[in-house]
C-alpha cells in the first residue's frame, strides 16, 4: 500500500517552506502540481529533481486514475500552487479517490493563508465558518450569504482582486455593520491588512482593484435587541423586489433576521397585499 503525501507549500515567501515538506518531495516517486511550471520554481529552490504530473481543477478526472495508477508503483505527493492542497484549491477529488483506492494519504501541513489571516485579525475568539471562493453571482451566491448570516459567527473567504470591491458590498448587504479585515498579499513584500467595517472597506476598494489574492475575515454578528418589525419588514421589502417567491422571501428573511419563520412569513404576506393593493391603486 503506498501513500499520497498532501504537502502544504508556502503561499508567498519560499523561507516558509517546511523541512519535512522538503525531504517529502524528494523521497516521492512522482508530484501532482496544480501549475508544473510554477512549481518548477520551487523545486528548483530547494533543489528537488522529482518529477512532476500537471493535476487541476480541468483535468481533475483523467489524472486521477494516472495517479493512482503511480501509487502502485510507489509513493506520490499532491501540491497546489501555494497553500495547502484541497482547502479551496484542487485535491478532494484526487483524495476521495485514493482512499477509495485503499491507500493511505498522509496531511503534511504548513503555510496557510485561512490560519495566517485568523490569527492577524484580532476577530476569531471560537468558532468561525470558512466559506472559500463565494459562487460568483446568482442565487447560489445570494443563498450561501444568507445562511452564513444567520450563524452569526466570524467568517473567513478567499477572494479574487477584481471581485474584491463587489463581494464586500455584499458581505455589507447581507450581513450588516460587521467589522472585518482585508488581507492582501500575506507573507509577500508587499503584505498587506486593512481592517474596518465592511461599508467602509466596500468604499476604499470601490475604485481600486488590489493586486494579489485576498483572505477577507469578517467579525462576529455583534449582540443585539431582538430586530424590530420595521427592520425586518425593511429586509422582505428587499427581497420582494428582487422577485424572489413569497416562500422564498420567508425562508430568507427568517434566517437573515432570526426571527420565526411563521412570524415573518405573515409579514410577507402582510406585506405582498400591500404590494397589491398599491399596484390595483
Amino acid at each position: 500500500m503506498s501513500t499520497l503525501f498532501v504537502v502544504a507549500t508556502p503561499i508567498g515567501n519560499l523561507d516558509d517552506m517546511a523541512p519535512r515538506a522538503v525531504a517529502t518531495l524528494r523521497d516521492v516517486q512522482l508530484i501532482a502540481a496544480e501549475d508544473t511550471r510554477q512549481s518548477a520554481k520551487l523545486l528548483r529552490r530547494f533543489n528537488i529533481s522529482t518529477p512532476m504530473l500537471s493535476y487541476h481543477q480541468h483535468n481533475e478526472r483523467e489524472r486521477a486514475g494516472r495517479l493512482i495508477a503511480a501509487l502502485a508503483v510507489g509513493d506520490v505527493a499532491l501540491i497546489s500552487d501555494a497553500g495547502t492542497p484541497a482547502v479551496s484549491d484542487p485535491g478532494q477529488k484526487l483524495v476521495a479517490a485514493v482512499l477509495a483506492a485503499g491507500h493511505r494519504v498522509v496531511p503534511i501541513p504548513g503555510p496557510s493563508a485561512l490560519t495566517a489571516a485568523v490569527s492577524a485579525s484580532g476577530m476569531v475568539p471560537g468558532p468561525f465558518v470558512f466559506l472559500g471562493f463565494l459562487p460568483r453571482t446568482g442565487e447560489e451566491r445570494r443563498r450561501m450569504l444568507a445562511k452564513a448570516a444567520a450563524t452569526g459567527y466570524p467568517l473567513v473567504l478567499f477572494e479574487s482582486p477584481v471581485r474584491l470591491g463587489k463581494t464586500l458590498r455584499d458581505l455589507g448587504a447581507a450581513l450588516g455593520e460587521r467589522t472585518a479585515l482585508v488581507a492582501r498579499e500575506l507573507t509577500k513584500l508587499h503584505e498587506e491588512l486593512s481592517f474596518g467595517t465592511l461599508d467602509t472597506l466596500a468604499d476604499s476598494y470601490r475604485d481600486t482593484e488590489p493586486r494579489g489574492e485576498v483572505v477577507i475575515v469578517v467579525g462576529e454578528q455583534a449582540a443585539a435587541d431582538e430586530p424590530e418589525q420595521d427592520d425586518i419588514g425593511g429586509v422582505v421589502r428587499r427581497l420582494l423586489a428582487e422577485g424572489l417567491k413569497p416562500s422564498r422571501v420567508a425562508r430568507e428573511a427568517a434566517a437573515i433576521t432570526g426571527r420565526p419563520g411563521s412570524v415573518v412569513y405573515d409579514l410577507v404576506r402582510e406585506l405582498v397585499r400591500e404590494r397589491e393593493g398599491d399596484a390595483r391603486g
